[in-house]
């Protein structure tokens, strides 16, 4: 299958490289010539931008910051018209982007007017379960759309959840996020405290993983350097994910609650928490740098 893929941060280049991987035509488009380069060396095409990646490209497939990135790309503005004036009808677009679902159902809705199918199918897995082909998948689509999009999604993840029509998705995500945002913060907290008192972080990290306090970030992204080889805190907390793209998460979260009279104080209590850490100049680290906030100095 023909498929533009556009946006490769640290979470879109490796699944279009997955979808390259399992014999499908990629055509990627990024800002970045050095993450195009990455897709193209592992078996995909350069595309010298949005418009030409779509060209002929029976699936698209974006992977964006935020939510004025995708309603920009798809939509344009006063200076540039949208990417769906240049989309084939018929054509199924995927977006993997974590934004608010109310722009997700604003895309869906002017995509539908074109004869084109647009779903929400953010992820969750980190860098590692990109990488390893290995995500999860919260899509928001009708039956019909999933059933389109199934095989596409395989390839780039092993656990596909229909969370319900269009921006059901995002809707998921944002609870995920809120949730790793505050178990994140709590996890560093502990392992932090347990330092301050002489422990050793490998140690009490697999007593509390294999206790009632395990949670994914001891499973398999632990925020302390050294004590699982390949998180990004044992790379300086370079790649993964970012502490900026958390707080814009953990921010979607808040709006959501905010419009749904939902109580989320733990959430909010994150929110302000990842906001210090990115203002004290930590916004392009890894989100589990957090720690850093926490340890004793």
């Amino acid at each position: 299958m023909q498929i533009a893929f556009i946006g490769l941060g640290n979470m879109g280049a490796p699944m279009a490289i997955n979808l390259a991987k399992a014999g499908h035509s990629v055509k990627a488009f990024d800002l970045s010539h050095d993450a195009i380069a990455k897709v193209v060396a592992a078996g995909g095409q350069a595309a010298s931008c949005a418009a030409t990646a779509v060209q002929g490209a029976e699936a698209v497939i974006t992977m964006l910051p935020a939510s004025q990135h995708v309603e920009s790309l798809f939509l344009g503005n006063a200076d540039q018209q949208g990417l769906l004036a240049h989309i084939t009808k018929g054509t199924l677009v995927i977006d993997s982007s974590t934004i608010a679902s109310a722009t997700s159902q604003k895309v869906a809705k002017a995509a539908a007017a074109l004869g084109i199918d647009f779903i929400d199918a953010p992820v969750s897995g980190g860098t590692g379960g990109a990488i390893s082909g290995t995500l999860t998948f919260m899509v928001g689509a009708s039956d019909a759309q999933l059933a389109r999009a199934q095989p596409l999604l395989e390839k780039m993840g092993s656990n596909i959840f229909h969370a319900g029509a269009v921006g059901a998705g995002q809707t998921a995500k944002i609870c995920n996020n809120m949730l790793l945002g505050i178990l994140m913060v709590g996890t560093s907290e502990a392992i932090a405290l347990g330092v301050a008192n002489g422990l050793d972080p490998k140690v009490l990290s697999e007593i509390m993983r294999r206790s009632s306090g395990g949670n994914w970030a001891l499973e398999k992204y632990n925020p302390y350097p050294g004590v699982h080889e390949n998180a990004p805190a044992s790379k300086g907390y370079a790649g993964g994910f970012g502490t900026d793209l958390m707080l814009k998460d953990l921010g979607l979260a808040q709006e959501n609650a905010i419009a749904t009279r939902s109580s989320t104080p733990l959430g909010g209590m994150a929110r302000a928490i990842y906001s210090a850490h990115s203002m004290a100049g930590h916004g392009g680290e890894d989100f589990s740098s957090v720690i850093k906030m926490l340890q004793k100095k």
